[in-house]
C-alpha cells in the first residue's frame, strides 16, 4: 500500500519504544477513523496507512526487517492494511484501545474479586497516642457465607458456566467498522451464573458480621496516621482475597497540652508576685511533674523550653520539647489590707517614674504621644 516511511507516518523517531509507537497510533486512529470521518476518502486512506505502519513497528521481528531492508523486508507481511497478509485489524485495534473498550483479545476476566478496604476511626487520648497502647475494636464487615462457602449457590449445587459468554466474562460486540469487548450483561463479568441461590446469603456469597480485633498502637502516633491490618477488610466476591482494614488515628483534645508535631505546648498561670520577684514552680509533663524556675521580672507570654519532655515521633528520632508559656494572672477578690498594700506599691513606683518600673508601658505611651503630635487635623 503505502511507500512512505513508517516512522514518518506515525510521527515517531527510529529510537521510539513500543509505548511511544502505540501512543502515536492511538492518536492517529482516533483522528482518522472512518466512523468519525464518514465519506472522507482521505481520512480513510490515512487511517489504513497508520494501521499498516503500526502493524510493522509494533512487531519486533517485522520492525527489525524493516529497519534493515525497508519496505522490501516487510512487503509480504504488512499485508497492505486490511486486505491480506498475517495482520488482523481487530487484533491490532483491540491491542491499542483495549484499555478503553473493556480489554483486548485473549482470555476472560478473573472469576474472583478482591474485597473492599475498610476504614475505622480510632479516638485516642493524648497519653495513649504518645506512649502507645493496645485497644480492641469492633467493626462491621462482609465475610464469606458459611452455608455456601462464599459461592452464593445453594448447598449441593454450584454456579454454572454462563451461556452467553461461555465463561469468558466478556462478549465481543461489532460496532460499525470494528469490534470491541464488553462485560457480559448476563453474568456481569463473573463467567458463571447461579440458578439456585443460597437461602442464607441470597446468592451474594457474603454476610455482614461484627468482629473484634486487637489493634497495637505504636508510641508517637498522631492525628491522621493510619495502621493497616492486612486481610481484615471485606471478603472478596466469589472467594476472592479479603481487603485490608485501615485504622485512622484521631487524638482527642487535651485539657493541658497542645501537640504540634513532636513538641508539646502548655500555658502556666503565675501570680503577679512570682512574675515580679521570681520563683520555682511545679509544671506537669506526660511523665510526671518537673520544676520550672521563673526568673524575676518575667513578662506574660514568656516561653520556657523543657528539652526532651515532648513526644518521640512514631517514625523515629529524638523526643521533642515541652514549651511552657507563662501568663501573669491579675489578683482578684482582694481584701482591704491587700488593696492598701497595692496602692502603697503604686505610689512608690510612680515616684520612680514609669520608665524605671514599667519600661514597656512608658515606651508605648511615648509612641502614642508622638503619633498624635505628628497627625494633622
Amino acid at each position: 500500500m503505502s511507500k512512505r516511511d513508517y516512522y514518518e507516518i506515525l510521527g515517531v523517531s527510529k529510537s521510539a519504544d513500543e509505548k511511544e509507537v502505540k501512543k502515536a497510533y492511538r492518536r492517529l486512529a482516533m483522528k482518522f477513523h472512518p466512523d468519525r470521518n464518514p465519506d472522507d476518502k482521505d481520512a480513510e486512506s490515512k487511517f489504513k496507512e497508520a494501521t499498516e505502519a503500526y502493524e510493522v513497528l509494533s512487531d519486533s521481528e517485522k520492525r527489525a526487517a524493516y529497519d534493515q531492508f525497508g519496505h522490501a523486508g516487510v512487503d509480504g507481511s504488512a499485508g497492505g492494511g486490511f486486505g491480506g497478509g498475517s495482520g488482523n485489524f481487530s487484533d491490532i485495534f483491540g491491542d491499542v484501545f483495549g484499555d478503553i473498550f473493556g480489554g483486548g483479545g485473549g482470555g476472560g476476566r478473573s472469576r474472583t474479586t478482591r474485597g473492599a478496604d475498610l476504614r475505622y476511626t480510632l479516638d485516642l487520648d493524648l497519653e495513649d497516642a504518645v506512649k502507645g497502647t493496645t485497644v480492641k475494636i469492633r467493626v462491621p464487615t462482609q465475610v464469606n457465607c458459611t452455608e455456601c462457602d462464599g459461592s452464593g449457590a445453594e448447598k449441593g449445587s454450584k454456579p454454572e458456566t454462563c451461556g452467553t459468554c461461555h465463561g469468558a466474562g466478556q462478549v465481543r460486540m461489532q460496532q460499525g467498522f470494528f469490534s470491541v469487548q464488553q462485560t457480559c450483561p448476563h453474568c456481569r463479568g463473573r463467567g458463571k451464573v447461579i440458578k439456585k441461590p443460597c437461602k442464607s446469603c441470597h446468592g451474594a456469597g457474603l454476610k455482614e458480621e461484627q468482629k473484634t480485633l486487637s489493634v497495637k498502637v505504636p508510641a508517637g502516633v498522631d492525628t491522621g496516621d493510619r495502621i493497616r491490618l492486612a486481610g481484615e477488610g471485606e471478603a472478596g466476591a466469589q472467594g476472592g482475597p479479603s481487603g485490608d482494614l485501615y485504622v485512622q488515628i484521631a487524638v482527642r483534645e487535651h485539657a493541658i497540652f497542645v501537640r504540634d508535631g513532636k513538641n508539646l505546648y502548655c500555658d502556666v498561670p503565675i501570680t503577679f508576685v512570682d512574675a515580679a520577684l521570681g520563683g520555682e514552680l511545679e509544671v506537669p509533663t506526660l511523665n510526671g511533674r518537673v520544676k520550672l524556675k521563673v526568673p524575676a521580672e518575667t513578662q506574660t507570654g514568656k516561653l520556657f523550653r523543657l528539652r526532651g519532655k515532648g513526644v518521640a515521633p512514631v517514625r523515629g528520632g529524638g523526643a521533642g520539647d515541652l514549651l511552657c508559656r507563662v501568663t501573669v494572672e491579675t489578683p482578684v477578690n482582694l481584701n482591704k489590707k491587700q488593696k492598701d498594700l497595692l496602692k502603697e506599691l503604686q505610689t512608690t513606683m510612680e515616684s520612680g517614674g514609669d520608665s524605671q518600673h514599667a519600661p514597656h508601658k512608658h515606651s508605648w505611651f511615648e509612641g502614642v504621644k508622638n503619633f498624635f503630635e505628628d497627625m494633622k487635623f
